[in-house]
């Protein structure tokens, strides 16, 4: 075999190593990227598949946490409308006193009373009944008229102080910040109630804890619907703002509804009280006019009686109209 032919048969071989090589480079190259593409295919399939199969389950996830949030809620309201201490009505009605200086008080303003029915010529069950109404009676309707003074001084401010914390998250202000604005600028008795638990927060306590002390003092719907906005929001999320503008805008139109039974069942309350006063006030005006005409029914025990009896009646008449007039909104 001549060189001709060697070198003809070494070119064709490398010619064929060479072709073989750039067939081997394209293939492999293109099951590379293949394998590529379909491995980043599959990486994003498994991005967007879970979080589209998870979308259900995060939605009825949050609605379960919500409902577990708003039975919480229920069963510890429930349990402090079970028995209400005489110290927490104290503190629900602004007063800073102890239990034992109530307790002191009532049994003086009893006592001040049967002596000075006593004194007037009262038998000594006349006056024993009066002081027993006095001492049990007329401190705590006192008492329940402070309270419901205080809390229809709370509700009228409470909208102003949610639109407080609805401009200060709209501009960027954490809630504990509005909080501490509402706790330093409202009137009272919403600044008191805000100041208590802004110091709560700073010694530890949660919003959470401090929002069910603020509805232990003050047990109203208003109170309910912000803290159970502000828990589903802190467990939760969502936009604050908006649930708390829709909460103002809610409270505001109670608070007109309010005002329009009031002024609707004016009528029926001068009524009652019209007939409500007129028996004690004839009574006077007989005894001041004819006083030995009406002497019997304190010297006497069937007078006596008669007089508890008609005070019995009396009381169960008022009640009875009262609870007709009192609308519950």
């Amino acid at each position: 075999m001549d060189q001709t032919t060697l070198l003809i048969i070494g070119i064709a071989f490398l010619s064929a190593i060479c072709i073989g090589g750039v067939g081997f480079a394209f293939v492999s190259g293109e099951s590379k990227s293949q394998k590529r593409v379909a491995r980043v295919a599959r990486a994003g399939k498994a991005r967007l598949t879970p979080s589209e199969s998870d979308a259900p389950d995060n939605s009825e996830k949050r609605r379960k946490q919500v409902q577990d949030t708003l039975k919480d809620l229920e069963e510890k309201q429930k349990a402090q409308k079970k028995r209400i201490p005489i110290r927490t009505r104290i503190e629900r009605a602004g007063l800073d006193i102890e239990p034992r200086v109530f307790y002191i008080a009532s049994g003086v303003a009893g006592l001040i009373v049967m002596m000075f029915l006593f004194i007037a010529g009262m038998s000594f069950f006349v006056a024993l009944m009066g002081g027993f109404v006095a001492a049990f009676g007329l401190p705590r309707w006192f008492l329940s008229y402070l309270l419901k003074r205080r809390q229809k001084a709370f509700a009228e401010e409470f909208a102003n102080a949610i639109d407080v914390i609805v401009r200060g998250v709209k501009s960027g202000l954490p809630v504990n910040d509005c909080l501490r604005l509402i706790a330093a600028e409202s009137p009272e008795p919403v600044r008191s109630e805000f100041q208590g638990l802004v110091e709560a927060q700073r010694v530890g306590v949660t919003l959470e804890q401090g929002l069910e002390k603020i509805y232990e003092r003050m047990p109203l719907p208003e109170v309910n619907f912000f803290q159970i906005v502000l828990t589903i929001q802190q467990k939760t999320g969502g936009n604050l703002s908006e649930a708390l503008t829709n909460l103002s805008r809610v409270l505001r139109e109670r608070k007109k509804m309010r005002a329009k039974i009031q002024a609707m069942s004016q009528e029926a309350k001068a009524s009652a009280a019209i007939i409500g006063s007129l028996p004690p006030a004839v009574m006077l005006m007989i005894y001041f006019t004819s006083p030995d005409y009406m002497s019997t029914l304190f010297t006497t025990f069937a007078g006596n009686m008669i007089i508890v009896c008609s005070l019995l009646w009396m009381g169960i008449g008022i009640l009875i109209m009262k609870k007709m007039i009192d609308f519950k909104f």
